[in-house]
């Protein structure tokens, strides 16, 4: 299991920054027989070996920088059924925006135009059956 693309994204970003602070790990995040596909395998694996559903930032990070600073880690090839959410924020573009704006308002009128649509015959049907009971008036006494 390699994880989804956007948590493969999330870590190579941590670890990006995490290399331009420290020469040292750059040099283990240099080597040519690890992948990121790989490092999140073991992340992955490893939550699983836990048994825990919920992780903070910097449990799922340590794993990874204790996937690159050790020369060789076992990975599981085992496939998992398993869902990974990524905390992260979507940067649209003005365009994007734009898009998703119509998109809402082109909902709301088809929305609105199914509703003037419809039949009222669910309002007539609701008054048929529960018809009003006649209240005496006090000059009726």
């Amino acid at each position: 299991m390699k994880g989804t693309q956007a948590f493969q994204d999330t870590i190579a970003q941590y670890l990006m920054a995490r290399a331009e602070k420290d020469p040292m790990f750059a040099v283990r995040l240099a080597n040519p027989s690890k992948t990121m596909a790989q490092c999140c395998a073991f992340i992955i694996g490893e939550v699983k070996k836990s048994g825990c559903c919920g992780f903070t930032d910097d449990e799922i990070f340590g794993w990874a920088m204790h996937f690159w600073d050790e020369p060789e880690i076992e990975v599981s090839n085992i496939a998992t059924n398993c869902q990974v959410v990524v905390n992260h924020v979507v940067e649209l573009t003005e365009e994007e925006k734009e898009q998703a704006r119509q998109d809402a308002i082109n909902k709301l009128r088809d929305e609105e135009m199914a509703k003037m649509r419809r039949p009222k015959t669910t309002e007539k049907k609701a008054t048929e059956n529960n018809p009003q009971i006649a209240q005496p008036s006090l000059f009726d006494l």
